[in-house]
């Protein structure tokens, strides 16, 4: 991370410092109840579905024809099936990559636009590095450089991001109305 001539840098990615309205530092956390219910749900209805063609196939490989072989739709049924327990076990394993995931100490840079950066490190270094951006935007001829972490996430309803906000009444509510 890199401030230089009005401008933040993180990992290639260039924030006008006047465009910054938000930094601050949380705990990225799972939504590990959500995901567990979410498995729940779908691993549900997939097992009931697996259940079901299960016991059609059951059923219909106990009727054979005249000629002795079965109906034709026991490998339709199989395909079935091997689809139904691979989305089963991509369900179980979607579930363990957000119940396992560990929380993260982040810094959150939040424009007047939609762009936010997150950046990781331990707590102290980043509430630090926040006292230094909000120093930076005050002062034009500001300049420094810090080394921070990555972070990689591949869902992020999986997780929650920051403050919440409750709305009650109105419908379609935008933000404020000028």
């Amino acid at each position: 991370m890199v401030i230089s001539k009005r401008l933040l840098w993180v990992h290639g990615g260039a924030y006008p410092l006047e465009n910054i309205v938000r930094v601050y530092t949380f705990v990225l956390r799972p939504r590990r109840g959500e995901a567990f219910a979410r498995f729940l749900k779908r691993g549900g209805l997939t097992l009931v579905l697996f259940l079901i063609l299960m016991q059609f196939e059951d059923s219909s490989s106990s009727s054979w024809d005249s000629y002795g072989s079965s109906g034709g739709d026991d490998g339709v049924l199989a395909i079935a099936l091997f689809i139904l327990g691979t989305l089963l076990l991509y369900f179980f394993g979607a579930m363990c990559a957000v119940v396992f995931a560990m929380s993260h100490d982040v810094l959150a840079i939040e424009t007047n636009g939609r762009s936010t950066a997150l950046v990781t490190g331990k707590r102290a270094y980043l509430d630090g590095l926040v006292r230094s951006i909000a120093e930076a935007i005050d002062k034009p001829d500001a300049e420094f450089q810090a080394s921070v972490g990555t972070l990689a996430i591949t869902n992020y309803g999986d997780y929650y991001f920051g403050d919440s906000v409750n709305m009650y009444g109105g419908s379609g509510n935008t933000g404020v109305a000028k």
